[in-house]
């Protein structure tokens, strides 16, 4: 059931002598009954019961909102990712069916990357190379034909592909680069261990060189150290850039080994022709995961395996024929970070397929609650469940987050691409830790998100014709791999730090974090006790209002983190202190990161040239603003940003925009433009729904 309009409205002739209870019972009898508004009801209209899905499932016009929302969000390579979806609709072989052994789905989806390569001409690397916004339009496509299908392409080409052309140098390249691309050289990236996993800078397989036949020989030196979880290992790898200890010999203190910190090799793992295991290489099978079966995980396990002094992936370090060990880079620490920032293009792409997982979750659960009626006023017809209020509770406030990210990730993907056309530092510090926050706070979101899309289907989604299990199962790993959302968002937060201090010290800060040139001045002030009680609708929907609430909360909680960590560092140490703040870390980290996702969602409405799109586009702005605020309702009423009756206006008024989303629900939905082969649940089609799933049983 909608609620009544936020705000006060004026009311003339009977209204003015009801009581409040009366009047609240009138206007809930307005909503079932749908009379004609009374003479000087300015509410009548806002408040009658929308249309039930099935009978007149758009509002006026819905078709050209839906139309012109789509333009607007439709990317500069979506011609790229259509061919990529005509070309999987011609080709049923490719299509990835329900029920699917481990095996039969690492077969198909080898052959679903290797068709796309080699049939419909896609080329990954070159465009990772040439345009990095192409590439990951490409890689969201093959997403949604299989998300296996996307990792694997992800780790054939962000990852092992990636690997050669940023951390190799021309030599490397032009041995490589080709055989790659068109998928000669099925590879890996072999950095997890069994002991370790996040702390790269403690993985123990080591590479030594021999000064004598002028090769590394590569060692697992224990158990710990085999490389688990390496994508593509199991069967279909041929190469691996494993990340190893450098360690020369006689060149440390008293003739000891030199170990030089992590670095990239290219090791052979099986025959070019063949297709055996090399020797000294065993390989073994990870076997079946909770979902994205299609990727063939194994464990890499090596016995001074030797390779060439060239297969060091030279551009932060090199050795010479001598032994002798060089970089442009003074300290271990320095070229670490050096390597692990040339590798952030697979967190943006993770963070951008998130957001794409989390459309077509969206998309299935509310054409589904359109479609589904149960219950309605007596004698009257059904009504659709999302003009239940608890439904759209549920739903309208991730659909308007859906949007939110959707601008986020693609200014991403902006920055990087920009970041790998100038090199600019101050905008390779940048993209680290936006891609680190978004990665982590989107996926998190998503991973949560798909669990409430299934239940808001009931039983029906459950079936696993309907996606939501698959999902789930494929996408719950995003969390995890590129980087633990737990460990990316610690990043976050240290940048937040390292920023803080610099603001004392009269440095100049990243682009991302300027707002906080100003906000130990404006947004540590106490709040004035007049605007803390301003509840207008007018007000609550500035969206200076809005990002102000964002950033001062944020904002206080670097203040009060800094010097929590100041206190307890005398006492615990440095260590000692951050892990005993570490909640009050990943808090602060998080409201960065939607203060970041406001502020591009703010600037995309206002740049948006159709004047009717836009006021879509500025309603689910609002709601996915007032729907954070309203969720932390308790941080502002702590320190009085927000008073009693302005805290309460604002949950009102989130209710209230929940209800005018779903008006316009499924004309956002459309405008995700994602083509039936992607969706797939028959609950999900745009028409038909019920017919085409009864046949999926055998009707």
């Amino acid at each position: 059931m909608p609620p009544p309009a936020a705000g006060s409205r004026s009311r003339s002739g009977a209204g003015e002598t009801e009581c409040p209870a009366a009047r609240r019972l009138r206007r809930l009898s307005l909503h079932l009954l749908q009379p004609s508004p009374a003479p000087g009801d300015q509410a009548g209209p806002a408040l009658a019961l929308a249309a039930c899905a099935g009978r007149a499932r758009r509002v006026e016009g819905g078709a050209d909102v839906a139309a012109a929302l789509a333009a607007y969000l439709r990317g500069r390579h979506r011609a790229a990712q259509m061919r990529l979806f005509d070309f999987f609709r011609a080709r049923p072989d490719l299509q990835t069916p329900v029920e699917l052994t481990t095996a039969a789905h690492r077969e198909l989806c080898f052959r679903q990357l290797r068709a796309l390569v080699r049939d419909a001409g896609v080329r990954p690397l070159t465009l990772m190379a040439n345009d990095p916004a192409e590439y990951f339009a490409v890689m969201e496509a093959a997403g949604g034909a299989d998300i296996s299908l996307g990792v694997k392409l992800g780790v054939q080409y962000s990852l092992w592909g990636g690997s050669v052309i940023n951390l190799g140098t021309k030599k490397h390249r032009d041995k490589f680069f080709d055989g790659i691309d068109n998928l000669d050289y099925p590879g890996c990236f072999a950095m997890t261990e069994l002991h370790h996993g996040s702390n790269v800078q403690a993985l123990q397989t080591s590479a030594t060189f021999d000064p004598v036949t002028d090769e590394f020989i590569i060692n697992t030196p224990n158990d710990g150290a085999i490389k688990w979880w390496i994508g593509n290992a199991a069967v279909h790898g041929k190469f691996a850039t494993v990340f190893a200890r450098l360690i020369l010999p006689l060149q440390g203190k008293g003739g000891e080994p030199a170990d030089m910190g992590i670095h990239a090799f290219i090791v052979p793992i099986r025959d070019l022709e063949t297709h055996a295991v090399l020797p000294g290489i065993e390989i073994n099978d990870c076997g079946h995961k909770i979902g994205l079966n299609g990727v063939d995980n194994g464990a890499l396990r090596f016995r001074s395996v030797r390779i060439p002094r060239d297969n060091l992936l030279n551009r932060f370090g090199d050795v010479s024929r001598d032994g002798k060990y060089t970089s442009s880079l003074p300290t271990i620490n320095k070229r670490f970070a050096a390597t692990l920032g040339e590798l952030v293009g697979g967190r943006v792409g993770i963070a951008y397929c998130s957001v794409g997982v989390l459309k077509v979750a969206v998309t299935i659960a509310v054409r589904y609650a359109l479609l589904r009626h149960q219950f309605g006023p007596p004698k009257q017809p059904e009504i659709s469940v999302l003009d239940y209020q608890s439904h759209q509770h549920k739903l309208m406030p991730m659909l308007a987050s859906s949007y939110a990210f959707h601008f986020a990730t693609v200014q991403l993907v902006d920055k990087y691409s920009e970041m790998k056309k100038t090199n600019d530092e101050d905008l390779i510090a940048d993209v680290h830790v936006l891609s680190s926050g978004l990665k982590a706070y989107i996926t998190s979101y998503t991973a949560k998100s798909i669990s409430i899309c299934r239940e808001a289907c009931g039983g029906h989604g459950y079936a696993a014709v309907n996606r939501f299990g698959a999902l789930r199962n494929d996408h719950d790993i995003f969390q995890t791999f590129e980087g633990d959302n737990t460990v990316l968002l610690q990043q976050v937060a240290g940048d937040l730090l390292k920023q803080y201090q610099e603001k004392f010290k009269g440095g100049t800060l990243s682009v991302t974090w300027n707002y906080l040139r100003d906000s130990m001045g404006t947004y540590l002030s106490q709040p004035n006790p007049v605007t803390a009680r301003w509840e207008g609708e007018d007000h609550l929907r500035d969206p200076n209002f809005q990002l102000d609430a964002f950033r001062y909360r944020t904002s206080r909680l670097l203040h009060s983190v800094a010097a929590r960590l100041q206190k307890h560092s005398k006492t615990l140490g440095g260590f000692g202190a951050w892990n005993r703040c570490l909640n009050h870390l990943l808090t602060l980290a998080e409201s960065h990161i939607e203060s970041v996702i406001l502020a591009k969602f703010i600037e995309s409405v206002k740049s948006c040239p159709d004047e009717k799109t836009r006021e879509v586009l500025k309603l689910v702005c609002d709601l996915y603003a007032l729907d954070r605020i309203w969720k932390d309702i308790g941080t502002y009423r702590n320190v009085d940003y927000v008073a009693p009756n302005k805290a309460k206006a604002i949950h009102k008024l989130t209710d209230y925009l929940s209800y005018q989303v779903r008006l316009v629900a499924q004309e956002l939905v459309d405008a995700f433009d994602l083509p039936d082969l992607i969706i797939r649940a028959p609950i999900g089609m745009q028409s038909e729904a019920y017919a085409q799933y009864t046949q999926y049983v055998g009707f």
